[in-house]
């Protein structure tokens, strides 16, 4: 029998050459052996999709790891979902033969230069992010630099927990994450049963973005304890979104009108009572409207109307690309215009929310 000879198409492609920056360089040092090492396992024992396909639909037959597995997203008056980071690591580690982390590469000047990447070890196909982290952690008293290595590798990995779940659904077949999607759903429509236990621990989790039962009640358009099944799933889906970063509080509840500073005559709250979370929303509400920008009277007396806090409070109010970069220009104008730099947190904020807006845009396409 003879043989017929085949010629690869691919065979006189050129070499491309790794790349030559210094962070690169010290990356491609200190890994490639590794990863040279990991590669030859996972060709020599490749993965069985069958088998891995079986251990995702199992993992995500466990309820309690389905409730953190999805977020949400309202843009253009539509919900768009998809799979959390906690669910993109259970994909990675069931679906196998995958690298991925977050790594720091240098570190100067209070920031840090970081990778997030994942990597099929099969195929070779590589998905990265490069990104900068300032050492500054935000909190409701205002934000404030870290300098433990501890508190630094936290803030690192929170930042870089988003772009790490890019990286692994770029690399895991999207037929595969579909799956997935489906099997979770199935198992939360099937293990949701309505308690006073669940209702209580569904109100204490939302506390901690200050949404009160009033807010989903207004949400839900009855009251709590006649909350349907779907509507804890949704509910679920909005708090991951929330917890993950992926979305604001005020594109999914309703905060309420701005009222005076001045209460009405026989309103006021004794000074022996704590406010109440509505009253707390309103505050907060107050002091942003405080901070949005006025209109210089000329030209020539410019003033600053954003500080770095205002300026990522600005941002924030986009719920589309179009519009983070209207405002982009106006918060940049601002800072220019009073001959001060742009902070570098505004910049980091600006980044995070294109990305995150970038990612639900492409999502809605795909649908």
């Amino acid at each position: 029998m003879s043989t017929v000879e085949r010629t690869n198409i691919f065979g006189s492609a050129p070499v491309v050459a790794a790349p030559t920056g210094a962070s690169g360089q010290a990356l491609i040092q200190r890994e490639s052996q590794e990863i040279q090492a990991r590669m030859l396992v996972a060709r020599n024992f490749p993965r069985d999709a069958v088998r891995s396909m079986d251990r995702i639909l199992n993992a995500f037959a466990r309820p309690t790891l389905c409730e953190d597995a999805t977020y949400e997203f309202s843009r253009g008056g539509q919900s768009v979902n998809g799979l959390s980071i906690r669910a993109a690591e259970v994909l990675a580690q069931n679906w196998g033969n995958i690298s991925c982390g977050v790594a720091e590469l240098t570190r100067a000047n209070g920031q840090s230069e970081c990778l997030s990447y994942a990597t099929d070890l099969e195929t070779g196909f590589h998905d990265e992010k490069r990104f900068f982290v300032r050492h500054w952690r935000d909190t409701k008293k205002g934000g404030h630099p870290v300098t433990d290595e501890r508190d630094i590798y936290e803030v690192i990995a929170n930042m870089g927990a988003r772009r790490k779940r890019a990286c692994i659904l770029a690399v895991i077949p999207s037929d595969v994450q579909e799956q997935a999607e489906k099997q979770i759903a199935e198992t939360l429509k099937t293990k949701v049963a309505i308690t006073p236990d669940l209702i209580k621990t569904l109100l204490e989790k939302f506390n901690d973005f200050a949404v009160t039962q009033e807010m989903i009640e207004k949400r839900i358009q009855r009251r709590i304890d006649a909350i349907l099944p779907a509507q804890v799933l949704t509910l679920r889906r909005i708090y991951n979104s929330l917890k993950d970063g992926m979305s604001e509080v005020g594109a999914w509840f309703e905060l309420g009108p701005v009222v005076s500073e001045v209460p009405a005559a026989g309103d006021a709250r004794p000074a022996d009572v704590p406010p109440s979370q509505t009253e707390q929303v309103k505050e907060q509400m107050r002091r942003a409207a405080a901070k949005k920008p006025v209109a210089a009277e000329s030209a020539g007396d410019a003033i600053p109307h954003f500080d770095a806090a205002s300026g990522i409070t600005e941002l924030k109010r986009a719920k589309t690309l179009a519009e983070l970069e209207a405002l982009k220009v106006t918060v940049w104008a601002d800072f220019t215009g009073t001959k001060r730099e742009v902070p570098i947190e505004v910049a980091d904020a600006y980044n995070m929310l294109k990305e995150s807006l970038g990612e639900a845009e492409g999502k809605q396409l795909d649908l």
